[in-house]
């Protein structure tokens, strides 16, 4: 069957994921392939074929729909194919900005943050990308060390919140970076309307496929004061100096 950009959402999906399920690698390599060969952009394949196939993937398995067997299958399959993909796509120069991306332990998170790492590389960003299952004093000292222009925390199950929560907190009250901003990203804040707000962050986006839009069209946009009611108790006994920093961290400000 001839495929076509617009067909692509439809036809391509169905195709696609039986393949992904059993681990027919040869096909679902055909099937990409043959999108890309019709005119369908990398880009849209990542947002629209790859990322939604996982989020499919989770709510099968969670359903009981699909074996944990098949789900492992079809999540490494589906992230080995986002690597070809995001490895033919074009560079732009480089835009003289810095991202980090810390993300979840779970397989989406996983791939929610290498998906956001690459589309920010592609368009000129220098990406830091550090994963899931960071120590949180050694995240925060990342922080300190790279100096990122953007800070995007990626997650999909609320697991995830609680050390985002605290890292946003910590950021926030040694003010190593204050240039920095900090984006919460993924599927936990789309369903948790407001938390991303909550948790004092200065950007919001749904996916990693609108990370990148969102950051560029808000390049000075702060929290306010007020909008952050995570911690705040904790921060309005307002320590001082080398004080709001954990044992064995330096503020970069007070040294």
């Amino acid at each position: 069957m001839s495929l076509t950009p617009d067909l692509m959402s439809t036809n391509l999906s169905r195709s696609y994921l039986e393949p992904l399920l059993s681990g027919n690698r040869d096909e679902c390599r055909r099937l990409v392939d043959q999108a890309i060969a019709c005119g369908v952009e990398h880009r849209e394949l990542l947002n629209n074929l790859i990322w939604p196939t996982m989020e499919l993937l989770q709510d099968l398995f969670r359903e009981d729909r699909i074996s944990i067997t098949s789900l492992n299958l079809a999540t490494r399959l589906n992230r080995s194919l986002t690597d070809q993909i995001t490895a033919r796509m074009p560079r732009q120069p480089s835009n003289g900005k810095t991202v980090l991306i810390f993300c979840g332990d779970d397989e989406p998170e996983e791939l929610g943050g290498q998906l956001c790492a690459d589309l920010f590389e592609c368009e000129g960003y220098t990406v830091r990308f550090a994963g899931g299952g960071v120590p949180y004093d050694e995240s925060v000292s990342l922080v300190g060390e790279v100096r990122p222009d953007l800070l995007i925390l990626f997650g999909t199950l609320p697991r995830a919140v609680p050390a985002a929560r605290k890292l946003i907190d910590q950021v926030r009250q040694i003010n190593s970076c204050p240039q920095m901003q900090i984006m919460c990203c993924g599927g936990i804040y789309k369903r948790a309307e407001g938390l991303a707000d909550e948790m004092g962050a200065d950007l919001y986006a749904p996916d990693a496929g609108q990370a990148v839009q969102v950051a560029t069209d808000h390049p000075t946009r702060r929290a306010t004061p007020d909008q952050q009611t995570v911690g705040r108790a904790r921060r309005s006994r307002k320590p001082t100096g080398r004080q709001l920093a954990p044992q064995g961290l330096v503020n970069p400000e007070a040294a």
